[in-house]
């Protein structure tokens, strides 16, 4: 009797952490409906989300069910290091690019939804990521060697009443 109730209690808690793994925390279920950004690497127009704050980047794409062909978001860091970048609790299939401080696309690898294990970059030197659909690189024509304008992430930077100097870019 004892072994039975144990037995219960540990799958019902079981089943609990499950539940909440799978589905957003409160209030994150639509952070995704903030303001977005129109962003150019190379050739290409990309419909992009921010992520700037420590918060916004942990969060990342996590929770959503899917993203249009040109949309993304556009990680930014205070400096450039190396980037191990995971999929918890990510349902959509990414290109993860890995973007160096003077804005050049320098990695494109592939990310795997809910895979733990990370997708780390070769360099050290790693200021920005962009997350787009996996394929999307390739669809849109975006090549290693493709740049940022790191004007234009200081004025998006700006527009979030960011200043562009903490994130070692122009003002």
């Amino acid at each position: 009797m004892k072994f039975n109730i144990l037995l219960c209690l540990i799958l019902c808690s079981t089943q609990g952490c499950k539940k909440a793994e799978d589905n957003p925390p409160e209030g994150l279920a639509n952070h995704h409906k903030s303001k977005s950004f129109e962003f150019k690497i190379g050739k290409a127009v990309i419909k992009t989300e921010l992520a700037v704050l420590p918060k916004e980047r942990e969060r990342g794409l996590m929770f959503r069910e899917s993203m249009e062909e040109e949309e993304g978001m556009f990680f930014v860091f205070e400096s450039g290091s190396s980037q191990r970048f995971w999929m918890k609790n990510t349902r959509i299939p990414l290109d993860i690019g890995y973007i160096s401080s003077d804005g050049v696309l320098i990695e494109i690898h592939k990310g795997k939804p809910y895979d733990l294990s990370g997708v780390p970059s070769h360099s050290n030197d790693i200021k920005f990521v962009l997350e787009l659909n996996a394929g999307a690189y390739k669809k849109l024509g975006i090549r290693l060697g493709d740049r940022v304008s790191l004007v234009e992430v200081s004025n998006m930077l700006k527009s979030r009443q960011f200043n562009p100097t903490e994130y070692n870019l122009p003002n």
